[in-house]
């Protein structure tokens, strides 16, 4: 392996480690910000570190930190199997995680005469990986609530079971109708098919040329994940907390991350197959490269807009009344922002008036290309993750009876309708 390659490979794992791991308090945090928005209320804003809030995103370090120094409780009942009961939690992260690891964040790297993939796992399986990997998942709270000899531990890890068992067939059926319109089992490939156009004028993203088949991948992974409002494996009205009734401190903790780990692989996986991963609409890698002097032109001009918008928002934002003693260093703290940003904003702009127009360096402005591929991964990564919190907190939780009849009697018949007409198309078309 070239030095090239190892560089590559290491800054992919790495990269992909953060993006699973450090956008778990993100979207905690996220998930308490819009809920209180929606529900007209103010979130977590008060938990600091020297007087930095970042918005509130300090309360989900301290909830980490909670968790952790939590006793844990062991069920005097759990006799035998105590240590698959313990590692149940870990089974469910572990495979969310894995799931993640296939996703492509930005384009192939050819450098010299090597293809170097920005994945944190290079395979060109990646849907298979995905499909196999998370329905592990399962597995996890199956043992959890069956181990818990609970009887409400034991309904939420049947309900779960089954829901695989239902929406497992639809997710699979839609995801392959995208195979065979894509032609391939590669995500990366999947992404540059959906960098052409359709119709001539159209991006040709999944959901616009797949556009049933997308919808049932959507629903599917959201029942995948638990989330609403599919989440009658966890019904507090129903069975207390389902499977994870018996489980406290980490364990507890691993479910709980498992859930936002999974959420995030489901929106990456959605974004990749169905809204062009990491491409933006109607500009390719290639168009990128050739036209680079306009593409850091654009840069230079959209950067200072945008941060100028989150300095306002945040000066306009992050205050408090003045009858409040406790504000701290809440100036202090938007002013430290306001030049890190501004800092950040100089040093960007900097290389890209030095790559577009004082040298024609070909590897640096890959290498430019491929970390603006990965921020637009990152964006539609946090945009999508936005839609699933939204959903949870808009639309009611469905009866498990609901969810069973969803699943069997309408995303089943429409997700075989779909991949009979995908084929028929297909086969059409080629010959």
């Amino acid at each position: 392996m070239s030095t090239a390659s190892v560089l590559v490979a290491v800054f992919s794992l790495i990269l992909g480690a953060l993006l699973a791991l450090l956008t778990i308090p993100v979207l905690v945090w996220l998930e308490r910000r819009i809920a209180s928005l929606i529900q007209d209320r103010l979130g977590p804003n008060r938990t600091n570190i020297f007087g930095f809030r970042l918005g509130g995103v300090v309360q989900s370090f301290a909830d980490v930190v909670k968790l952790l120094l939590k006793e844990e409780y062991y069920p005097s009942h759990i006799k035998m199997g105590r240590w698959l009961f313990m590692l149940a939690p870990v089974i469910t992260f572990s495979a969310a995680l894995l799931a993640f690891m296939v996703i492509p964040f930005a384009d192939t790297l050819n450098i010299g005469d090597e293809a170097l993939r920005i994945q944190a796992l290079p395979v060109d399986f990646g849907v298979l990986w995905y499909l196999a990997i998370g329905a592990v998942g399962v597995l996890g709270v199956v043992y959890g609530g069956w181990l818990s000899h609970n009887k409400y531990a034991l309904l939420g890890a049947a309900r779960a079971g089954s829901m695989v068992v239902s929406y497992e067939l639809p997710l699979g059926l839609s995801v392959l109708a995208l195979v065979v319109t894509y032609n391939t089992v590669d995500f990366n490939a999947m992404v540059q098919w959906q960098s052409g156009t359709f119709f001539g004028f159209l991006p040709a993203w999944g959901i616009l040329v797949q556009p049933l088949g997308g919808i049932i991948l959507i629903i599917a992974l959201f029942a995948e994940t638990n989330r609403n409002p599919f989440t009658v494996a966890e019904g507090e009205s129903e069975i207390v907390a389902g499977y994870m009734t018996e489980h406290t401190a980490m364990k507890f903790a691993m479910y709980f991350m498992g859930e936002y780990v999974a959420m995030n692989s489901a929106s990456a996986v959605i974004i990749t197959m169905l809204f062009g991963g990491y491409q933006l609409p109607w500009v390719s890698t290639e168009m990128l490269l050739t036209h680079f002097s306009s593409f850091a032109l654009a840069v230079m001009v959209v950067l200072p807009v945008l941060v100028g918008i989150i300095i306002k928002w945040m000066r306009k934002n992050n205050t408090v009344r003045g009858s409040v003693s406790t504000d701290g260093g809440r100036g202090f703290e938007t002013k430290v922002l306001s030049s890190a940003l501004i800092i950040m904003t100089l040093f960007i702009e900097g290389v890209f008036i030095y790559l577009g127009f004082f040298t024609e360096n070909i590897l640096a402005n890959t290498l430019a290309v491929a970390l603006f591929q990965i921020m637009v991964f990152v964006v539609k990564l946090m945009l999508f993750n936005i839609f699933f919190i939204i959903i949870r907190w808009t639309v009611p939780r469905f009866r498990y009876d609901q969810v069973q009849r969803l699943g069997w009697y309408y995303l089943l018949p429409l997700a075989l309708l779909n991949l009979l007409v995908t084929a028929i198309i297909v086969v059409g078309v080629s010959s």
